[in-house]
């Protein structure tokens, strides 16, 4: 399985931190995330983000260039563990775009990567290959 780790994009600062949008380039940074798998070829089945806003603003804008849905899952948001994106991906198809939080992403793909943890700035990818 394919999983492609994306950090949400640029979000404005505020509180309450769930309720935080995308800044506009924050927006034209998710688009660009998808465009680029696009180009790629790459076709997922879904985007899973965390239910925070930033998140699934993020995600819905990668879903929309790739053509797929977008769904909120609760096991992306902060505090998101590997075992929990396994959990989530888990029977979602060949290639899943999951979207999540610093410093989640860094820790999830160094545990389920090569154990270097890379840097993950806003719309940050890095991707993944699980067992299935």
């Amino acid at each position: 399985m394919r999983v492609f780790l994306v950090r949400h994009a640029d979000a404005a600062p505020g509180e309450p931190d769930e309720l935080r949008r995308l800044t506009p380039e924050g927006r034209d940074q998710a688009r660009a995330v998808g465009e680029r798998l696009a180009a790629r070829g790459i076709r997922p089945g879904i985007v899973l983000t965390s239910p925070l806003l930033r998140a699934r603003e993020t995600g819905d804008a990668i879903a929309g260039e790739l053509a797929c849905a977008s769904e909120p899952s609760d096991s992306l948001a902060p505090g998101a563990t590997a075992t929990g994106v396994q959990a989530a991906v888990a029977g979602r198809g060949e290639i899943v775009v999951v979207v999540g939080h610093q410093p989640d992403c860094g820790q999830i793909a160094a545990e389920l990567g090569d154990g270097t943890e890379p840097s993950f700035p806003p719309a940050g990818v890095v991707e993944l290959h699980l067992a299935d």
